[in-house]
Formats: C-alpha cells, structure tokens, sequence
C-alpha cells in the first residue's frame, strides 16, 4: 500500500454531479430516498424499544435527557453538514479526519466505524428474527435472521436505487406511525379520540406522581446514557449524498431540518407516552413504552401493532447498516487503508466485494449471537459501545481544523456554516467528552464503564496499528526514493 498525500492536499475532484469523479460510484439516489434516509435516520428500533428504561428510570425528566441529546446530535450534525456541503464523499467523517487531523485518524474512525455497524447487524438480525419467529415459529429463528440478511444484501447489490428504494418505504412507514401515534395520542391526552375512555388528563401526569423529577435532577444524566445511543445513524445521509444527483443540496436540507426531525420524532412521542400514563406505571417496562400507551387508550392488537412497526425499524437498520459499513470500507479502500477489491465496483456502481465482506462479518457476529451470546458477543456489544461518541468527537476535532481549510482553498463551498465557531464547536466536545466521563460511574455488568474500557482500548488498538502502518509506509517510500 503507498502512502498518499498530506494534509494540505487539495480535496477529491467532483464530478458535475457532486459524486467522486473517479470513484465508480453513481449518483442512483433521488431527492426523496435521502429525504426518508435523512428521516429514519433519527428513528431507530431504540425509540420504540429502549425508551421504557429511561422513562423509569428518570420520569417526566426523560424529556429533559431527550432534549440534550438531541441538541448535541444538531450541533454534531451541524458540524458534519459543512464539511459535507463543501466536499461531499462516501467516507464523510472518515475522510475529513484522515484530511484534517491525520492519515491515522481517518484510518481509525473509519475502521471503527465499520466495526460499530457490523456488530449493529447482528443485534438487528437477531431482533428482527425474533419477532418474526413469534408470527411463524416454523421457520427456526436462525432461519429468519439468514432469511433477513440474505434479502437485504441482495438487494444492496442490485443497485444503490435498490437500497434507497427499500429505505425510502421502511423510513415511510416510521414515520407515519410516528405521526399517527402523536396525533392519536394527542386527541386521547384532551379526551377528543373517539371510541377511547381514556380521561382527559391533560399534561397532569408530568408532574402529579413525585414531580417532574421524582429521582432528582442526577436522573437526567442517567436518562442521558440511556437514550443517547438510540440517535446513532443521523449521520448517514453524509455518507448516501455522495451517491445522489445534488450531494450538496441534499446535506444542506438534511442538516438544516435535523432539529425539527428531533423535535417531533423524539420529544414529540415521548411527550405523549409521559402524558398518556404515570411514569411509574409498570406497563411502561414490561409491555414497552409505546405499547402501553397505545393500550391505555384502548388500541386494539397494541402489541402486534407495535411489533410490526418495530420489525421495519429493525429492517431500515439493517438495510442502511450494510450500507453505510460497505460505502465507509470502500472509502477506506479508495485511501489505501483497506484491500483494494473493497474499492472496485460493478458496472451498476455497486461496491459488491465491501458489501460481501460486511455481510460476512455481520453473519459472524449473529453466529456468536447465538452461540456465546453472553461472552463472545457480550465483548462484542460492549467494545463498539462508546464508538458512537467516539465518532462524534472525532466530527469535531476534524471540523475544527476543516473550517480553517476550507476558508483558505474553497470559501465559495462553505454554504453551511457552524454556528459561533469555534466556540459551540469546543462546548460540544466539552459535552460529549463529559458523557464519556459520566458513563465510567455505571458499573454494572456490561454498563457504561465496560464499554468505555473496552471501547476505548479496541481503539487505541486500532489507532497502534494505523502509526505503526504509516511509519513502515514511510520507510518503504524512502528506500524506494533513494
């Protein structure tokens, strides 16, 4: 492998179409595929199955560690789309950290990256054959989880459309069940749904049973842990702009409406569980936040209902996980930091070997799933854990060094702009670097001190490798120059 040029190196060449100009990617995606990726990319299968824990374990308050979350997902997502705007790629992050702070942060976030969405697909497989195992128990529920992988890959391997097709549908349905619980919900809080005896109780649930914040106000940060990691995969749409007809204008519209995405889809839903019911009501653990909701107002089949809903955030994840590993090892790839195959694509624009290669280690990992699920895999979960904010981080440490970059060579690029730079931009790593501290406090078994330990040695792992490659390239150079 060669080493490539440093820092200061002019950017990638574009097309006319905002796609690498020699990548062999093409631009399959349409406006509304990434308008729906941008959208069920906030809405994973962790609103709608995790947040029962946060709710009881900070009340009402879960609102207030919904909301900080989400701020720092707009500020992170900010940050992301004016590097992306400027300069969209399929490596995004990966690629503006190797061109920012180094070769071998690229090559580390990158890798992580992949790893964090491959261990992804087989929580998701196993999720999803699971539910649909319940339905039709005669099919075992390995079978399901191959029956699952095998038909989302084939379809990433027809065609970039293909993927943007299914996510388009799987993002719809998300959506709309979103919006329709709101709107039900809504009318059932002001005792205005018809055929419901659910009493009008208003907003009084948010503080009649122990106050707003009936643990304290330490219960938020607790929530915070709970819930940030159901906002993983906002960043996707950076990463898919790359393959569309306008990559600039798609991130410019993705990150200027990630706030009110979050508003509604998060806080919004949320706001209606917490009125809807007592906080402490025991229906929200045992049956599901969303479930118990749907049932106190006299829904019938709540629990299929939600388990079909469920089932196609389980499938969007899959789909866009195979994606998003794929396109970031063929990034990876076209840098020199991976095999060369995993950058050669078919004539429909496909990376198929990065997509085969993903799919097999996403086979891997649900096989450990279901042979060492508390010791292989439970090593798995618990060293791609923290990955997230490491992501997040290094976003702004890259976006840090990219403004300056971007002012001096292509200032006519920068049509997004982060808010009070630098300022904004130090208090978000301020937050998250934070969290990251805050999660050494959870000790319990597989909590967030494991993760952080584990996550974080698996990355000094990676980034160990990538000084030591880059040092023996570097001599390599030299003796072949000389």
């Amino acid at each position: 492998m060669t080493t490539r040029p440093p820092v200061s190196a002019p950017p990638p060449v574009t097309s006319t179409d905002g796609t690498p100009a020699d990548s062999g990617l093409q631009a399959g995606l349409k406006n509304r595929h990434l308008s729906m990726i941008a959208i069920g990319g906030v809405i994973g299968a962790g609103l709608f199955v995790g947040s029962g824990s946060g709710i009881a374990a900070a009340g009402p308050g879960i609102l207030i560690s919904y909301a900080l979350v989400g701020i720092l997902v707009v500020l992170v997502m900010r940050m992301l789309g004016e590097m992306a705007a400027a300069n969209p790629t399929s490596g995004s992050f990966s690629a503006y950290a190797d061109r920012a702070l180094g070769r071998w942060a690229g090559f580390t976030i990158g890798w992580l990256y992949w790893f964090f969405w491959v261990v992804v697909l087989a929580v998701e497989a196993t999720a999803g054959a699971k539910i649909l195992a319940g339905w039709i128990p005669a099919v075992p529920q390995w079978g399901w989880a191959l029956i699952v992988m095998v038909v989302l890959t084939a379809s990433n391997l027809v065609s970039v459309s293909s993927y943007g097709e299914f996510e388009f549908w799987f993002a719809g349905i998300k959506v709309v069940a979103i919006a329709a619980f709101i709107v039900v919900g809504g009318l059932a809080i002001f005792g205005l749904l018809p055929g419901s005896d659910h009493p009008a109780s208003g907003f009084s649930n948010l503080t009649a049973h122990g106050g707003f914040l009936p643990h304290g106000p330490g219960a938020i940060l607790t929530g915070v842990l709970m819930v940030v990691f159901s906002f993983m995969g906002s960043e996707i749409v950076t990463l898919a702009a790359g393959e569309s007809a306008d990559p600039q204008g798609a991130v410019t519209k993705a990150t200027n409406s990630v706030i009110w995405r979050i508003a509604v889809f998060y806080l919004g839903s949320i706001l209606i569980v917490v009125s809807l019911l007592r906080w402490d009501d025991p229906a929200i653990l045992k049956d599901g936040s969303y479930v118990a909701a749907l049932s106190s107002i006299g829904i019938p089949h709540a629990s299929q209902i939600m388990n079909a809903i469920v089932l196609t955030s389980v499938l969007s994840c899959l789909n866009s996980g195979l994606y998003t590993a794929s396109r970031m090892a063929f990034s990876l790839a076209r840098r020199s930091d991976a095999p060369a195959s995993f950058g050669r694509t078919t004539k429909r624009g496909v990376p198929q070997a990065a997509i085969l290669a993903s799919v097999v280690f996403g086979f891997v990992a649900v096989a450990f799933n279901y042979l060492w699920p508390d010791t292989v895999f439970q090593f798995l979960l618990n060293s791609s854990g923290a990955i997230a904010l490491f992501v997040w981080l290094v976003i702004c440490f890259s976006q840090l060094r990219m403004r300056r970059i971007i002012e001096r060579e292509t200032p006519e690029k920068l049509v997004v702009r982060m808010w009070l730079y630098p300022y904004l931009t130090w208090a978000t790593i301020a937050l998250i670097t934070f969290v990251l501290g805050y999660m050494l406090t959870d000790t319990a078994d597989g909590g967030g001190r494991d993760q952080v330990v584990l996550s974080t040695l698996v990355a000094l792992g990676v980034v160990v490798f990538a000084l030591v490659r880059e040092r023996v390239g570097r001599r390599k150079d030299t003796l072949i120059s000389s």
